[in-house]
């Protein structure tokens, strides 16, 4: 065959292929409104929850829940505010700087973890690799149970009242290790492992130098989940933390503690004073709440959204 041929046959697929891909104009305008519309029922909610923080509780009484409040008001995050510890700082300062640390912590600890467990078990060459690989199944489907894990942190290794109660439970979870397995197997060639090898690189430098670079995608949506866990969790604060212990609260716990205090000065109105129960923002207090723990870490996605996206669709076409 020619070469003139070869390539008039070439343009012909590429045509057909086009023409298969190709999207109506009609359609394109449909699909631009199904998903505006999500884009705006994802959006509404938010915004609806920040206008109810910023209303006041009279506003609340009069018209109940709504985008156009009657009044406006900043007494929750006042109330918040004017929560503060004997040093006379902020509790949800403290408690902020606190999940920050945590979250950056436990973040780069458990990628650590979970990256290099996952690509030791993908090597063929390892010889427990199946073992180990058991080891790891097992907890995903029998949990150790809440005693066990609580003696363990605290008489074992003698977590209590520590920062490390924090971070090292969250820290591995066997779900993420079968993820990074999974993608170094179906993803990382095994060439540039053996080129590796023939350049007389060492296996951690091989690692960090060749694998990782070209895992980003699921490194990026491992550390998504992990951060959205270290930042919206409270309940190992409640496990390990004691009460006199406050600066080591995250900031989920505090907020917690403080709708909890809300509703039970608000179920026991009867027994408080008028006044009091006039400038107590219990209805605000609980959208305020959301939006001091929602809005930090919605700033976070964008740093991930370029590689989330492609670690989810990794392995959905092969070819």
């Amino acid at each position: 065959m020619s070469r003139e041929a070869k390539q008039k046959e070439a343009n012909l697929v590429s045509d057909g292929m086009q023409r298969f891909n190709a999207i109506r104009s009609s359609t394109n305008v449909v699909y631009s409104l199904v998903f505006i519309l999500l884009a705006f029922l994802c959006v509404v909610p938010v915004v609806f929850v920040i206008i109810i923080s910023f209303s006041s509780e009279a506003s609340i009484g009069q018209v109940g829940y709504s985008f156009h409040p009657v009044e406006w008001s900043i007494n929750a995050y006042q109330y918040v505010w004017n929560l503060k510890n004997s040093a006379g700082v902020p509790l949800v300062v403290l408690a902020f700087f606190t999940s920050i640390g945590i979250t950056l912590v436990g973040t780069t600890i458990g990628l650590t973890l979970i990256s290099t467990m996952g690509y030791v078990l993908s090597r063929r060459s390892f010889r427990l690799r199946g073992l180990y690989t058991i080891i790891i199944f097992i907890p995903m489907i029998f949990s150790g149970g809440l005693l066990s894990t609580y003696v363990v942190n605290t008489q074992l290794l003698s977590l209590r009242n520590t920062y490390w109660a924090l971070i090292l439970p969250l820290a591995c979870s066997s779900f993420y290790v079968i993820i990074m397995r999974t993608f170094f197997q179906t993803t990382v060639p095994d060439e540039i492992i053996e080129s590796g090898k023939v350049d007389g690189a060492s296996q951690l430098r091989i690692f960090l130098q060749l694998v990782l670079p070209i895992s980003l995608p699921a490194l990026a949506t491992i550390a998504l989940f992990l951060t959205f866990a270290y930042w919206n969790d409270w309940y190992q604060a409640s496990l390990y933390i004691e009460t006199n212990r406050r600066e080591l609260y995250p900031l989920q716990y505090v907020l917690v503690n403080i709708e909890q205090n809300i509703a039970y000065l608000t179920n026991n109105e009867s027994n408080m004073t008028a006044d009091s129960g006039n400038v107590l923002p219990s209805e605000t207090m609980r959208m305020a709440i959301v939006v001091i723990a929602v809005v930090p870490i919605m700033f976070s996605y964008p740093f991930f959204q370029k590689y989330f996206i492609t670690g989810l669709t990794i392995g959905a076409v092969k070819g």
